[in-house]
C-alpha cells in the first residue's frame, strides 16, 4: 500500500489514525536500505537510498550514467586493491 492509499483510506474514515501511523512508519522502515526513484519537484530523477540526502540528475545525466556503466564497473574492478569499502 502506498502512502497515498493510507491517506485516502484515513479521509475516507477506513482507516484509524493510529492504524494509518503504523503502516506508514511500516512504509519508511521498508525504504531503509532499498533503492528507488521519485520525480524531484524541478523534473529530475532524484535516487534514494544510496546515501542520506538523494542523488538527483536530469534524465540526460541518468543516460550518460547508465551508458558509462561498463566503464565504471571494469575501473573498479582494475582498482579494486585501491579503493575502500564500507562496512555495514
Amino acid at each position: 500500500m502506498t502512502k497515498e492509499e493510507i491517506l485516502s483510506k484515513v479521509a475516507a474514515k477506513k482507516l484509524s489514525v493510529d492504524e494509518a501511523a503504523k503502516l506508514l512508519a511500516d512504509l519508511e522502515t521498508a525504504k531503509r536500505g532499498t533503492l528507488y526513484c521519485k520525480v524531484s519537484p524541478k523534473g529530475g530523477m532524484s535516487l534514494y537510498g544510496l546515501q542520506r540526502m538523494p542523488v538527483t540528475l536530469y534524465v540526460e545525466q541518468w543516460e550518460r550514467l547508465l551508458a558509462f556503466a561498463d566503464d565504471l564497473r571494469a575501473f573498479m574492478k582494475e582498482h579494486d586493491a585501491e579503493l575502500k569499502r564500507k562496512q555495514r
